[in-house]
């Protein structure tokens, strides 16, 4: 339920209450439901019948457009409207014609996977003259389209609120003119438009991500991981330009992610004498031992002055002043290319389903919106309060007033910027120590462990924790293998298990998968808490951070319970949630479990693709996840499953003979060749998977082969997504000055830190809209520890998505979106 609220200095703006249920019916006639605050209007499954939605694209295309595509024409299907594609953008709807065709359900299948956009984009002149305008509208009112989804740019949508503004105006001239009829005029009153923000440089003000930046930075990424082996082996230095004419974001999370030693960005020019600072900077790394040097630049980087600062420039600089051999890479239209990532297919379906339901909600007066992200939040925000906002940057910019334009671009930029800043810095500042190179001040040790089966994330979490803990002049102890490494000291086959962390030993930590630390998978209670006390005890331990899953969690919270008995455990303890199940309450996303997804998506769109000689075959694919459903659930929006059996939802015989009628159906019917489906690896103890390919073997024969695949431990490999690695760096940043600021007001005369306080013991996570710390005993009451998973899960509610997007009709969709404006979601500290 979408509410109004105001914690933590935000405050929605939601005059009504939009509430979207299900209503289960044997008869198959179950309804989306949407309550209006007072009017009580309901939207019932097939209100929509007579009404008819365009959707296209326009300006540059990203990755996840066709996700979004697919999305409102198969949430407007089953709502029983008309969706029109309009191809090539503005310039189709200006020409009309075949441009302008109907969608069809069996027309949107097999393009999520795919990038760019399937319906084609362009530039478009004529639609800038009020002439071009007046035939778009013709063409539309020809069509009775008065719904526009807009996948676009700032540009894009500022034309599409103008065309709803002239569009009572435009008619009547049409009408005048004997170009449509009264009748058309009279049924085509009013023009409905919501808008959708696909730009890979994530350079809309109003939304935390727009639709194509997450793949973006996936092929910077995955670029700089492979030029950095070649670079390292010739110790070169790599220059590499990205994307961002106008936009820092890119460079800015490509360079956090990836560790670069420096970035140039439009929005935070270089201070005058760069050159020399960043030569300086090169030359001393290389002193220590680094063998090369990654440099991110952004396209349209400028200095103070607003001069333009190139690749070729930089790269000048470095060879005539340190003689590096020095390299350029412009990624260019790389960037663009590829298939999306499964960040991207999900955010284009989840936005492109809400944009239908906006529509759907929209009245005579109500204000075009943009379906926007904010944290893990879908939110309509007011199009033109967007628009200006994301001008005013570029005023800002042009202005040279760029910390203002640093300020406009939202918390989560600005908090990007500040971690980079902080972590590129070669060593800690030289104020926080002493000429030997010892620490120097309070003295005070953090412990850092990892706890759990490993996962992506949690090496860029260490980093970022050990690095800024060392400029506020803590030492940290790392405690390798866990448990295993604290207790057993030098019995264990690791050299000094437990040891402090230098500056320099966690270079290069993000790029790693897996855990560098080592970890194990076990709780606290199994070695004995007295034990553990007493070595926290022994080490001086002054504060613990445990990154890791259930088990890391259940050790913090006995640890927690035990402090009336060991004073060793009243210390701040604060726990990172990694893990690929994303089974931790507290927390609606773990460290590790982007990656696994991905990981499961791009296995799957290569196991669909094997069959592609083969005509019907449907696939059933095991994922793991424990009890837990989120990796087959969220796995199977991004690769466009059939059906997702979890554990959280009964599966019994009879959901699996609809679901295999309803596969025979899609195939007969729909000329569909291959299917997907999902199963948890706990959803059911006698429906297992072996049972389901049998079953559904057994019952499609004629109609289709079955295949099963468990992928095992390959969800757990890989590098690091982008969005692991900056979630962690920022997780760990935020959980260092949480834990600083407890040491630092409970310390007590002796020197020795004491907080018994439940809000000392914590778990760090995003919830919805807001990063939160919540007391591990607090979160006792919602979890489920027979099966280890939370009692509240937020993605169950994405399921009813996943079922109508494979045309099933027996559930529906809760809606996300509530209304906001700009500020709520650009003042939010979000990822």
């Amino acid at each position: 339920m979408a509410m109004p609220m105001e914690t933590e200095g935000v405050v929605i703006r939601n005059d009504r209450e939009r509430i979207h249920s299900v209503r289960d019916s044997m008869s198959r006639k179950d309804s989306i439901m949407t309550e209006r605050g007072r009017e009580g209007q309901e939207l019932a499954w097939g209100s929509g019948t007579g009404k008819s939605i365009g959707v296209f694209t326009s300006g540059g295309d990203s990755q996840g457009m066709n996700s979004s595509v697919r999305a409102v024409v198969r949430m407007g299907a089953y709502l029983g409207c008309k969706v029109f594609y309009i191809k090539e953008g503005y310039q189709g709807m200006v020409d009309g014609g075949d441009n302008i065709v109907e969608a069809t359900w069996a027309s949107s299948s097999g393009i999520m996977q795919r990038g760019g956009t399937v319906i084609g984009s362009a530039r478009c002149q004529d639609f800038r003259e009020r002439g071009g305008r007046m035939k778009a509208a013709e063409n539309l009112v020809n069509n009775n389209i008065t719904n526009l989804v807009v996948i676009g740019g700032d540009g894009s949508l500022t034309g599409a609120n103008l065309f709803r503004q002239e569009w009572a105006e435009l008619l009547d001239d049409l009408l005048k003119s004997g170009r449509i009829s009264q009748q058309q005029r009279t049924d085509c009153t009013q023009l409905n438009i919501v808008g959708l923000v696909g730009s890979i440089d994530n350079d809309f003000c109003g939304t935390d991500m727009t639709i194509g930046a997450d793949t973006a930075l996936h092929r910077i990424v995955e670029a700089v991981d492979c030029i950095a082996t070649t670079a390292s082996s010739h110790q070169r230095c790599f220059v590499l330009e990205v994307m961002g004419r106008h936009c820092g974001y890119l460079a800015l999370v490509g360079a956090l992610a990836t560790e670069a030693d420096w970035v140039f960005i439009p929005e935070w020019p270089p201070e005058e004498g760069w050159e020399e600072t960043l030569c300086k900077k090169l030359a001393a790394e290389r002193a220590i031992g680094q063998r090369l040097n990654i440099i991110l630049i952004a396209e349209g980087a400028i200095d103070k002055k607003g001069n333009p600062i190139s690749a070729d420039m930089v790269k000048k600089v470095i060879t005539e002043r340190l003689k590096y051999d020095t390299r350029v890479t412009v990624l260019g239209h790389v960037q663009r290319g590829g298939k999306p990532t499964a960040f991207d297919r999900i955010l284009g379906a989840r936005m492109g389903a809400e944009a239908v339901l906006a529509l759907m909600d929209a009245e005579p007066g109500t204000p075009a919106c943009v379906c926007s992200l904010d944290g893990n939040q879908t939110v309509r925000v007011p199009l033109m309060e967007c628009v200006e906002r994301t001008q005013a940057v570029q005023k800002a910019m042009n202005e040279k007033k760029f910390e203002e334009a640093v300020r406009l671009r939202g918390k989560s930029f600005q908090n990007n910027l500040t971690t980079y800043r902080m972590l590129s810095k070669l060593r800690p500042p030289k104020d926080k120590f002493d000429p030997s190179g010892a620490t120097s001040g309070s003295g005070k040790k953090l412990g850092v462990m990892c706890i759990g089966a490993p996962a992506c994330g949690s090496n860029a979490a260490i980093r970022s924790f050990v690095r800024l803990a060392l400029t506020k002049n803590y030492t940290v102890l790392g405690f390798h293998d866990s448990f295993d490494g604290l207790l057993y000291g030098n019995l264990t086959d690791i050299i000094d298990p437990v040891k402090p962390m230098s500056w320099t030993d966690v270079h290069g930590w993000s790029a790693y998968g897996g855990s560098l630390l080592g970890t194990k998978k076990c709780v606290g209670s199994k070695y004995g808490l007295d034990k553990i006390a007493e070595k926290l005890k022994e080490y001086d331990i002054s504060g613990l951070l445990i990154i890791g899953g259930f088990e890391a969690y259940h050790s913090a919270l006995q640890m927690a319970e035990a402090r009336n008995q060991f004073e060793a455990f009243c210390i701040p303890i604060v726990v990172i949630p990694c893990t690929i199940s994303n089974n931790v309450p507290g927390t609606d996303f773990s460290l590790g479990a982007d990656t696994a997804i991905n990981e499961i998506t791009d296995i799957c769109d290569r196991i669909k693709q094997s069959a592609l000689g083969t005509k019907r075959r449907v696939f059933v694919v095991e994922t793991m996840g424990g009890y837990c459903g989120y990796l087959a659930t969220m796995s199977g929006l991004a690769g466009g499953a059939d059906a997702a059996y979890i554990f959280e939802e009964e599966v019994n015989i009879t959901k699996l003979r609809d679901d295999v009628f309803h596969l025979k159906d899609k195939i007969v019917n729909l000329g569909v060749q291959r299917g997907l489906i999902l199963r948890n690896e706990n959803a059911n103890s006698n429906y297992t998977t072996d049972f389901i390919e049998k079953l559904f073997s057994e019952e499609g024969k004629g109609v289709f082969t079955c295949r099963k695949n468990v992928l095992g431990h390959m969800q757990q490999g890989g590098m690091p997504s982008p969005f692991d690695r900056n979630f962690g760096t920022k997780m760990a940043a935020k959980a260092l000055q949480y834990m600083a600021d407890i040491v630092t007001h409970s310390t007590n005369a002796a020197g020795k830190v004491v907080n018994k306080d439940p809000t000392s013991a914590v778990l760090l996570g995003m919830q919805r809209r807001h990063l939160t710390f919540s007391p591990v005993e607090e979160l006792k009451k919602t979890t489920d520890f027979v099966h280890r998973i939370p009692t509240d899960q937020w993605w169950l509610n994405l399921r009813p998505l996943l079922r109508i997007l494979a045309k099933h009709r027996e559930k529906a969709y809760q809606t996300e979106g509530v209304m906001a404006g700009v500020d709520d979601v650009e003042d939010e500290d979000n990822i």
